[in-house]
């Protein structure tokens, strides 16, 4: 995911440190080091990342929006832990949380999918002889929990910043290496980003599944039949290209861009099972199922950016045996060959997908659902064209009219009713002269029904309750002309 570094720029960074030798260090050059170190090894490991930096101190500033060139960030601060004094201050801000506006909320917890990770140029003894730790903590409470605060281990010197910034990196940004499989054809390569551990909310005591560092393809699907289907997260599959001694020349960057394109060169003159796929993927409109570990599975496809450009991206299912039902069980699908006929047809027009379901579901019956305001009008104006049509249409208005009315009580939407009812009443005062009598009385009769129910405080505004048409001596007329 994209990096903001927040880099602070307050006095309290300038304060030097104790490190041997003649050399007069201050807390800004140890997040200096750190963070050159975080930047170097992106830059050759972690290249597709996109990194922000802001500074701040009792104002913000955007320094670098969002790039790819490390080149620019030489200098990064991180915070000491110093909370600052007075309004605006990291501690003042903390005790007035819960008394802010909506219009001055708290940045935390972000709109967003996010990890916070505070980088401190203190120890920990430091930062728990005063508030600092707590209020750090809070912050990461306040982000839903997700993130770390790192500190380092011992006195303030150029190795132990280091190994804290070692530790980021490790945890936050180490490259995933996978080896992708079908058959005997294998591939070394890298997915971006890292995929995160899956936590399963059903299960008694949740543990994170990690997918497996070997991806099995095991079998090929049209992307007709596999649809658009709800996926967990989407990445980037990378091909590792090796040369001759089995040496790494794929992801990474050289000083020397002569060195750089010549081993692209030799990269790419070597065959690849991963081009391979993605080439035949693209070409035959079809999708690779890929088992990502104990009924986990995924898919690999060809994601085209451009006309010319297009990606091996890979897309993982919730875990379980059936994450897409209109395929069934994973486990239970096998090549056409095992078929008796093959149920793509002979002239490849039909499809065995979607499985038609055992149980008749829920979502089968005839059921109002307004998901879109334009759904809501259309009820409301077909009840409206059956009303300029009373007496001749008085059946279909009723049931139109019922329809709307369960759904609104359903929903609980009870001004619908009520605003159905003023145009009712409306349309029985725009009624021509050459009207039937009969079509008065109904649109009166059924606008008070609707604001009788709109009330929910009688038994016509019960649920079963249905609006019966009005029997008058138009209507049973009327009936027997019909």
């Amino acid at each position: 995911m994209p990096t903001v570094v927040v880099m602070d720029v307050s006095l309290s960074m300038t304060r030097p440190v104790s490190v041997e030798g003649s050399e007069e260090y201050q807390r800004k050059h140890l997040a200096v080091h750190g963070l050159t170190m975080l930047f170097e090894h992106m830059a050759t490991n972690y290249k597709l990342e996109f990194t922000a930096l802001v500074v701040f101190s009792s104002l913000w500033e955007l320094m670098v929006p969002f790039t790819r060139d490390y080149n620019t960030l030489q200098v990064v601060l991180v915070t000491d832990g110093c909370l600052g004094i007075g309004r605006g201050s990291l501690r003042h801000s903390l005790a007035t949380h819960n008394q802010r506006s909506e219009s001055n909320r708290f940045p935390l917890p972000f709109p967003f999918p996010s990890k916070l990770y505070v980088m401190c140029m203190a120890n920990l003894e430091e930062l728990q002889s005063t508030d600092s730790l707590d209020c750090l903590e809070r912050l990461i409470d306040l982000n839903n929990g997700e993130g770390q605060i790192f500190t380092i281990d011992g006195p303030l010197c150029l190795k132990n910043v280091q190994s804290m910034f070692g530790k980021l990196i490790d945890l936050a940004y180490t490259p995933f290496h996978a080896v992708l499989k079908c058959g005997h054809l294998t591939s070394d390569v890298q997915v971006f980003p890292r995929p995160e551990p899956f936590i399963i909310d059903e299960e008694i005591d949740p543990i994170p599944k990690a997918i497996n560092t070997d991806l099995e393809i095991v079998g090929f699907v049209d992307i007709a039949d596999i649809s658009s289907p709800p996926v967990l997260s989407r990445h980037l599959v990378l091909p590792i290209a090796l040369n001759r001694e089995g040496d790494e020349v794929g992801p990474g960057i050289t000083d020397d861009t002569e060195d750089e394109n010549s081993a692209n060169q030799i990269a790419g003159k070597i065959p690849n099972f991963c081009v391979l796929l993605h080439g035949s993927l693209k070409v035959e409109g079809m999708v690779a199922v890929v088992q990502l570990g104990p009924e986990w599975y995924g898919m690999l496809y060809s994601q085209a950016d451009s006309k010319k450009k297009s990606n091996l991206m890979m897309s993982l299912f919730e875990p379980g045996p059936e994450p897409l039902p209109w395929l069934g069980k994973m486990a239970q699908l096998g090549p056409i060959s095992d078929a008796k006929e093959n149920p793509y047809g002979e002239d490849d027009n039909k499809s065995p997908f979607p499985l038609q379901p055992k149980n008749k579901r829920s979502y089968a019956q005839n059921v109002t659902v307004w998901i879109k305001p334009s759904g809501l009008q259309t009820d409301v104006q077909k009840i409206l064209r059956n009303a300029r049509k009373l007496p001749e249409k008085t059946q279909t208005f009723y049931k139109e009219l019922n329809r709307l009315r369960k759904a609104a009580l359903a929903f609980g939407f009870l001004d619908l009713l009520k605003g159905v009812a003023d145009m009712l009443e409306r349309e029985c005062t725009l009624l021509p002269d050459t009207a039937h009598p009969d079509a008065a009385f109904q649109l009166t009769h059924a606008a008070q029904q609707l604001k009788v129910a709109s009330t929910g405080a009688s038994e016509y505004a019960a649920y079963d309750h249905n609006i019966a048409p009005l029997q008058t001596d138009f209507s049973s007329s009327t009936t027997e002309r019909m």
